[in-house]
């Protein structure tokens, strides 16, 4: 067996010099390189909040479309319902029994078979009520024209129903314009 006899102060010596020292703690950064700049804290924060604006006006313009369509599906609903009722009671509501005649009995209406809608009456999705008018101003497709051989207007035999838009009045155009079931 052969050792190599090395002094001790070598060994130490040869360690060091293998080995890079540690620092305790890392170097300090001058000041102008820590953190983030109130500048560039502001440029973040505006590009962010250009992003938010876009993104908000597509998504309102989205729901926006929502309520229109929401309103048609729920006119429909309420035609299909009024078909049911008219089988069963011989006609459609009056305009003073209005819609609540899906949910309730009319009084003096003895074939009554319903409820006709299975939940409450919903307003509108701008929170209005429904218009509902029997016999309607309104039919579907010109039917309600004239007659030229009898000089008499047709009565229309269907209810009109609508929703008065955004700001619940008549009229009015874009998200004001009426949701009516004649169209």
């Amino acid at each position: 067996m052969s050792m190599v006899a090395i002094e001790e102060g070598s060994l130490v010596s040869a360690m060091e010099n293998r080995l890079p020292a540690r620092e305790p703690f890392p170097p300090r950064r001058n000041s102008s390189e820590a953190g983030v700049t109130l500048i560039e804290m502001l440029v973040v924060v505006t590009i962010i909040g250009l992003i938010v604006g876009i993104v908000g006006i597509q998504v309102f313009r989205y729901l926006d479309r929502a309520k229109v369509s929401t309103a048609r599906t729920q006119i429909k609903t309420f035609e299909d319902q009024l078909e049911l009722y008219r089988t069963d009671v011989g006609g459609f509501p009056t305009t003073a029994q209005g819609l609540q005649a899906l949910r309730a009995r009319p009084e003096g209406v003895d074939q009554w078979q319903g409820p006709y809608a299975a939940h409450d009456i919903p307003l509108d999705p701008w929170g209005h009520p429904y218009g509902y008018t029997f016999p309607g101003q309104h039919c579907a497709a010109d039917t309600n024209a004239p007659d030229t051989q009898n000089q008499t207007e047709h009565v229309c035999e269907e209810p009109d129903i609508v929703s008065f838009g955004a700001d619940g009045q008549p009229g009015g155009d874009g998200i004001n314009a009426d949701i009516v079931s004649w169209k």
